[in-house]
């Protein structure tokens, strides 16, 4: 009996070691993930960063908050846990870094790569004197045993690193990650930690001093990043060409997907190299067009953004303990290392910033963005504490906390700054008429089915004028949300029997413009990224300009509410498809245009890349709407496919104006003392004389004249020019009330698009090319709606 009970004891002690490790760290990772969405609800009206929060929510957890009351300690920090954690860790650091990579814009990491290693390096080594400056009083004050070498390096990846993640959600979650502040600072945060990786190798294999064994490892390192990348190449294109009729891969695809990749991560890992850069690099380098990458996008980011990131910040915040600060020495080291982290930040940062130009306030935000921690300075003191490296629990709990709370200092006041400073970083209005056209370019385009995508791809690719001119392309497919109606099925059911979520609205339309988007990449070279909105009519305007505003879009291009038949007259589409044009062009935060697409084969833009010439003309009638076409027209210009002309409409008295204008004398003074008619009249002559002399003289853009007498004239014109072009660019409202346009609005059935617009679009003008109508932004008239509205 006593034997079986010895026997029952020793198998319920193993079941235990066995089973309480998972559940005790499946509760931990429940509760923190119960109390980030808590604190969310609450800390977000306070503008912070979902990331603040998730370590705020471990910190609270840990030693530092709950975890002080014994049973909850016993439970949560087990002697046998450790493993088990950095395992889940490593698990999803990997899948972190390989959808940061995947989300990451690389070809602007790599045309800004020199301003961004300027900033990282510059941060990176002001730190690195921070840290060698204080080695030997942290080694004193913490009576450590071991290599002072070994506390220098953990202590100048401390300081040194930026915590990639966490950069990457504070600046989407404050909105400001794709302005280039946002962007230069995630790019900068990269290069920092893949410096830190670099000092973790030299760490974690100090003891092999052999330099050919670490040529050896460092050529296996990038063999295996290689092979895995060019695996991923091949494997992409196959399961895409497998899945062409498909919208997504399936479930098993996406597994050998990710199995690869966590393949590859753990025979570095076994190498002795971290999997941070590598999982990154994996993740940029993978396809971007076609379904593959589309389907792991939309795979991976729900769980990650909502579970893996929550238990991934959490857990680092559970491991800080600063009941250990209450030690005076300790306090005193904690205080050094956080004012050694911030100054060697502010001093490298700015010292890059200054270097390149970069405007004082950016440089400070930059050098706080910089400054966040909690990635590879907590893999660096886990791999020191588990070889013990340096035989000292109190510089590990000292460093864990100055790493935790210095994030949790910080990140509030980068949410402070960003607000304070959003003139500098916040979304900034662009018009076309001042714009250079070599200046990056981001359009969203917006679709309700495939009919337009041909066409609206087409303007995009002409769109981004010379190939080194940088354009940041979106294509948004909107798609109607039913109304409710009385049904007996559940809320996840159709008719069908079939379960149902966002994803599958959108119908068979999906597959179409995917196809549509995959063949365009492959031809041009051109990425466009894809954004979905299921919203009924009566919200979907506000999804487009929300969207407009959070990618800092330059310009939105929506379709006509009529389409094309096959006899070429144009059929009404949904009423609420011509309702959100409306809305869109009162709410927009930028210009906008909308596109009358009359179909490729009737001779619109060719997006295919090929040799054929595309006739476009600009049509001016005059004022800001009609300089903003122009404006745009600049970059279709500067495309060698197209054959752009720009055709000036003047009254008779009016004739030769362009030839007379003398751009020097148009001063502020001069425009305020003359009529609002003659500015505007002054304000086209110097922005087309402008224009003649960049464009039209050195042979670039054609220059036609067209003399009128009245609106019936200006139609007479435009009918015999009907079949010269496949495109014509022209501005929503001219200059109001013009003689030009006299008499063409009496039977306007399209306000939205103006009188020429209208016209062009009506059916009593027979042409078979498309029409794009153009908006500027106007500031005031949308402040004044948004208040109508409320």
């Amino acid at each position: 009996m006593a034997a079986a009970t010895e026997q029952m004891a020793a198998a319920g002690s193993c079941n235990q070691e066995l089973f309480n490790p998972i559940i005790s760290m499946g509760w931990q990772y429940s509760l923190i993930l119960v109390i980030s969405h808590i604190l969310q609800i609450l800390l977000r009206p306070l503008g912070q960063a979902s990331p603040i929060v998730q370590i705020l929510a471990g910190f609270l957890m840990g030693p530092s908050g709950f975890s002080r009351i014994k049973a909850v300690e016993e439970f949560f920090i087990q002697s046998y846990n450790s493993g088990y954690y950095e395992f889940m860790a490593l698990i999803f650091r990997t899948i972190i870094m390989f959808l940061i990579g995947l989300e990451t814009d690389f070809p602007y990491l790599m045309r800004n790569i020199r301003p961004a290693s300027i900033i990282a390096c510059g941060s990176s080594l002001g730190c690195t004197v921070f840290a060698s400056a204080v080695t030997f009083l942290v080694f004193q004050e913490t009576a450590s045993h071991g290599s002072s070498f070994i506390m220098a390096l953990m202590i100048i990846i401390t300081l040194a690193n930026a915590a990639s993640p966490i950069v990457v959600r504070v600046a989407a979650d404050l909105k400001f990650g794709t302005s280039e502040t946002g962007k230069l600072a995630i790019s900068s945060s990269l290069i920092a930690d893949a410096y830190s990786v670099f000092l973790l190798f030299i760490l974690s294999e100090f003891k092999s001093t052999s330099i050919a064994k670490w040529i050896f490892f460092f050529f296996l390192y990038f063999l295996i990043v290689g092979v895995v990348i060019v695996i991923n190449m091949y494997l992409a294109n196959w399961l895409n060409r497998r899945n062409r009729n498909k919208k997504y891969l399936g479930n098993t695809e996406i597994f050998i997907l990710v199995a690869i990749l966590y393949i590859g991560a753990m025979a570095l890992e076994q190498l002795g190299f971290s999997s941070i850069i590598a999982s990154f690099l994996i993740g940029s380098m993978f396809p971007r067009g076609g379904k593959a990458a589309r389907t792991l996008l939309i795979k991976l980011t729900y769980p990650i953004h909502n579970f893996i990131f929550p238990i991934y910040f959490g857990n680092h915040g559970f491991r800080a303990n600063i009941t250990k600060l209450k030690n005076l020495r300790n306090f005193m080291v904690f205080s050094i290392l956080i004012l050694s982290s911030i100054g060697g930040k502010i001093v490298g940062t700015l010292a890059a910033c200054f270097h390149l130009k970069i405007p004082y306030r950016e440089g400070v935000l930059l050098s706080f963005m910089m400054n966040l921690k909690g990635h590879v300075d907590i893999l660096a003191l886990t791999i020191g504490l588990a070889n013990d490296l340096v035989s000292s629990q109190n510089f590990y709990d000292v460093m864990i906390a100055t790493i935790i709370v210095n994030t949790l200092i910080w990140g509030p006041i980068v949410a402070f700054m960003v607000r304070r400073e959003s003139d500098i970083i916040g979304y900034r209005q662009i018009y076309f008429e001042s714009h250079n056209p070599e200046t990056e370019l981001q359009i969203l385009a917006c679709v309700h089915s495939p009919r337009p995508v041909a066409t609206m791809l087409g303007l995009v690719a002409a769109s981004r004028g010379p190939r080194e001119v940088p354009i940041t392309p979106y294509l948004m497919h909107l798609v109607e949300l039913p109304g409710k109606k009385k049904t007996n099925l559940m809320y996840n059911q159709r008719e069908d029997d079939e379960l149902s979520d966002e994803d599958d609205y959108g119908g068979n339309d999906v597959v179409e413009i995917n196809d549509a988007m995959d063949m365009f990449t492959s031809e041009t070279g051109l990425l466009v990224q894809q954004i979905k909105a299921v919203s009924p009519f009566s919200r979907m305007h506000a999804d487009v300009c929300n969207t407009a505003e959070d990618i800092r879009a330059s310009l939105v291009v929506l379709p006509f509410h009529k389409h094309q038949r096959i006899d070429g007259k144009l059929e009404n589409g949904k009423q609420g498809i011509r309702t959100t044009n409306q809305k869109v062009l009162r709410h927009a935060p930028c210009s906008v245009a909308i596109l009358i697409d009359r179909g490729l084969t009737a001779g619109c833009l060719n997006p295919s890349g090929s040799d054929s010439l595309q006739h476009i003309a600009i049509l001016f009638f005059g004022g800001p709407d009609d300089r903003e076409a122009l404006g745009f027209s600049k970059r279709l210009g500067m495309d060698h496919h197209v054959n752009l002309t720009i055709i000036r409409f003047l009254p008779l008295s009016s004739r030769g104006q362009i030839s007379g204008v003398n751009i020097a004398h148009k001063t502020d003074d001069v425009l305020m003392a003359i009529p609002n008619d003659e500015v505007e009249k002054e304000t086209d002559s110097a922005i087309l004389a402008d224009f003649h002399s960049r464009y039209v003289a050195t042979g670039q853009v054609g220059y036609v004249e067209k003399v009128v007498e009245n609106g019936a004239d200006t139609a007479s014109a435009l009918r015999d020019m009907a079949e010269m072009y496949s495109l014509f660019i022209v501005g929503k409202d001219g200059r109001g009330h013009s003689i030009l346009t006299t008499g063409m609005s009496d039977w306007e059935e399209c306000p939205e698009l103006g009188k020429v617009g209208d016209f062009l679009a009506s059916p009593e003008f027979d042409i078979s090319g498309s029409v794009l109508v153009v908006q500027q932004y106007r500031p005031s008239k949308n402040d004044d709606d948004d208040d109508d509205d409320k």
